[in-house]
């Protein structure tokens, strides 16, 4: 995680949300500003800086986001 960053922020608990559901993989939340009835977020857990970034052992972490 790095931190001062939102997503990290919201995943390490500093700033407070709607959890859906969670692992250790992944973190889901209700977005607070949705653009549908139903906008759930979910994140990685690891800080991942872009799809460029993605490497064998983000795998599975990828396939749970999508």
């Amino acid at each position: 995680m790095r931190p001062g960053l939102l997503f990290c922020k919201i995943v390490a608990g500093e700033i407070p949300s709607e959890e859906v559901t969670s692992d250790d993989v992944t973190y889901a939340f209700r977005d607070i500003n949705p653009g549908a009835p139903s906008h759930v977020l979910v994140v990685p857990r690891e800080h991942i800086t872009d799809a460029a970034a993605l490497r064998a052992t983000t795998a599975s972490c990828s396939a749970q986001i999508v």
